[in-house]
């Protein structure tokens, strides 16, 4: 495999000495395919995790699941998330697995703590442990046993990788993406669903498809536009309280769409016609090398990459400042005693 090539992009600096460094790439690119922006190298390949999710489910809204099921706005985007685990997120599951026909009990994701630390500790409080409408894929498993079942396919075992769901999905997302399927790299993600691993630049494009698809086939057109259309419209499913997603997408009232990946994976898109009459949708990748634990850079790195790029306004900005793009390191004794601000500028 051909080197990687991730170059300085957050620094943090105790005093007036750096101390550390996170090191990520970032590609942007057009519906047409045209690279317009870029930083460290746009063709790393790396897994998208979570951010495919709007992928996974765009196969069953093509093929009309959500009119077979009746599913709302709120339940489409909840399909398309990477939950919290609050009470309201179980709830809309619940009512949408009712819905489909199916129970908790049907979900092979496994469970693990709610992400919203209220509820987790409510949880905990009440001696209750946690179940699979808990686990933050719970709404993607929810949607592909929903495409199973609507085709009479077998449900208990859809998340393997020669189920027709799964095939189905890895086929849409290489159209999408402008890749063969050989060429998209497979691995199993947390959930035991398959994963995939693509280079910046392609899932940039894919990206932009799904916020701009009038050149798409008429069905799977209405399905990108479907899955934004939720997305932004209920952002709150689509993560939950304190989230990047959430918070982007609420604040710029449908200028961007955001789907977050683990291990500091990103994936954005920007409607066509939001940064002026005539603009060009964008679609946007980026990845931060050290995976980010503990969330320290990405949310900055995140919003400096919107900034250069001119899809926020300074009202926006300051809205979203909890998240920086700089901001300063704080001790114990919540004494300020360094700094954190992006290191690069957009080729």
């Amino acid at each position: 495999m051909d080197e990687i090539t991730y170059n300085p992009i957050y620094q943090f600096s105790r005093g007036k000495i750096p101390e550390s460094i996170h090191y990520g790439a970032v590609a942007v690119v057009n519906a047409a395919g045209d690279l317009i922006a870029s930083h460290g190298d746009p063709h790393v390949t790396t897994f998208l995790r979570s951010t495919a999710k709007p992928f996974q489910a765009l196969p069953f809204i093509a093929r009309k699941g959500d009119q077979r099921y009746d599913l709302t706005d709120q339940e489409i985007a909840l399909i398309c998330s990477s939950h919290s685990g609050t009470d309201k997120h179980v709830q809309v599951l619940q009512e949408l697995q009712e819905k489909i026909g199916i129970t908790e009990a049907d979900l092979m994701c496994g469970s693990h703590p709610p992400y919203h630390k209220a509820t987790r500790e409510k949880l905990e409080e009440r001696g209750e442990r946690p179940t699979s409408n808990r686990h933050n894929c719970s709404g993607k498993h929810t949607g592909m046993i929903a495409h199973a079942k609507m085709g009479g396919l077998p449900l208990n075992t859809y998340l393997e990788l020669d189920h027709p769901v799964q095939q189905r999905i890895l086929q849409s997302l290489s159209e999408m993406c402008a890749l063969n399927v050989d060429q998209i790299i497979l691995g199993t993600d947390g959930c035991s669903v398959p994963t995939f691993a693509l280079p910046l630049y392609n899932a940039a494009l894919a990206w932009a498809r799904l916020v701009e698809p009038a050149d798409l086939p008429p069905a799977r057109e209405r399905a990108c536009q479907t899955i934004t259309r939720a997305m932004t419209s209920h952002p709150f499913m689509v993560a939950g309280p304190d989230r990047l997603d959430t918070k982007l997408m609420d604040t710029t009232k449908g200028k961007v769409v955001a789907k977050s990946g683990a291990e500091a994976f990103q994936g954005l898109g920007v409607p066509p016609g939001l940064l002026g009459e005539g603009s060009q949708a964008l679609g946007i990748a980026l990845k931060i090398s050290d995976g980010d634990r503990g969330n320290r850079v990405k949310g900055s790195v995140v919003l400096e990459v919107l900034k250069q790029l001119s899809v926020l306004s300074d009202q926006e900005v300051e809205e979203l400042s909890e998240y920086g793009p700089e901001k300063p390191l704080i001790n114990y004794r919540n004494i300020v005693v360094g700094h954190g601000k992006p290191v690069f500028k957009l080729n």
